[in-house]
């Protein structure tokens, strides 16, 4: 809406004194045209923003046009700008709204607490793009409206219609009860029922959805972390999952359990290396988990887990072979 979009306007420019108009429309994810039409009213209702021209110009406020909120200490300031991360808000097609709504908190603290917390909020970082090891977490791409729709129906409780693809299949039609949203590691899933049954949908897996104006047929209130705790177990538990048993160097110990579904069985041998029995998703799933390790792990079983990664590692040495 363009009311929430004049705020934003005003507290980008509060919070970063002078910006051009094209970083403002790279900020607000609008029109460089649409910028200077949202100057012009703000201009006209009286609030004191203009121009400056020049190498280093563009907009910028005079003082003033602050509403102090009060109440919060600064360690709940503090926890607010830290919220800022947003690969859950992204999920859940909410990313915008989290920037617009941390911007007036920002705006709005008393002077005192705006200082101390945003300095003490760039001293810590969650859920960075990459690790250590410079491996970089890939967010799942839903289009906003999909997402939109889905989220509508979980808050009304109305029924939701979705076009669902499972892994390998074509989409497929059906009408469920939506319970809530989670997101993990920014993958979002949306828990559900149908037919009376549980059930959970990857959200990027969705390619359509409608709300229905039926009531969902589900409870009235829900413990949605006890709920998704259950899921996860008889996830674990249940399917096709892939028994493995391996030996595995102690310093790649973490890497291997970080990949598995479930660790079964640990115990350490007399020469240092760990022996596991852990689960995996499919054979796929194990086999490259298993490869990444290289000579740091060993299959014991199954049998056809051994014989895939000796001939990929056949293969690997065949193709280094040749001359280039």
């Amino acid at each position: 809406m363009r009311a929430d979009r004049l705020v934003s306007l005003v507290l980008l420019l509060r919070r970063h004194d002078r910006l051009t108009a094209d970083t403002l429309a790279r900020e607000l994810e609008v029109s460089t045209r649409t910028v200077l039409r949202d100057i012009e009213a703000l201009s006209a209702a009286g609030v004191p923003v203009y121009a400056e021209r020049g190498r280093h110009g563009g907009f910028a406020l005079l003082p003033g046009f602050r509403t102090e909120l009060t109440g919060l200490n600064h360690d709940e300031a503090l926890a607010l700008l830290v919220a800022e991360s947003r690969r859950g808000a992204q999920a859940f097609g909410l990313g915008s709204a989290l920037a617009s709504a941390m911007l007036k908190v920002v705006d709005a603290l008393p002077e005192h607490y705006r200082d101390t917390a945003t300095g003490a909020a760039e001293r810590l970082l969650l859920d960075p793009d990459t690790d250590l090891l410079a491996r970089r977490h890939v967010a799942e791409e839903i289009p906003a409206a999909i997402v939109a729709e889905v989220r509508r129906a979980v808050l009304a409780g109305h029924k939701l219609r979705i076009d669902y693809a499972a892994a390998d299949q074509d989409p497929q039609r059906r009408v469920v009860d939506p319970i809530g949203l989670v997101t993990v590691r920014g993958q979002g899933y949306l828990l559900a029922m149908r037919a009376g049954t549980d059930r959970t949908y990857r959200l990027s897996r969705i390619s359509a959805a409608r709300e229905l104006p039926e009531p969902a047929q589900r409870p009235e209130h829900v413990d949605l972390d006890r709920v998704w705790q259950e899921r996860s177990r008889r996830f674990r538990e249940g399917g096709e999952l892939v028994l493995v048993a391996v030996r595995v160097h102690p310093a790649r110990r973490a890497e291997l359990l970080g990949t598995a579904v479930q660790v079964r069985t640990e115990a350490t041998e007399a020469d240092g290396w760990l022996r596991l029995a852990l689960t995996f998703q499919d054979r796929r799933h194990a086999e490259w988990a298993m490869w990444q390790l290289g000579a740091d792990s060993e299959v014991l079983a199954p049998q056809w887990l051994r014989t895939g990664l000796r001939d990929r590692a056949e293969a690997l040495l065949a193709h280094y072979r040749s001359a280039p």
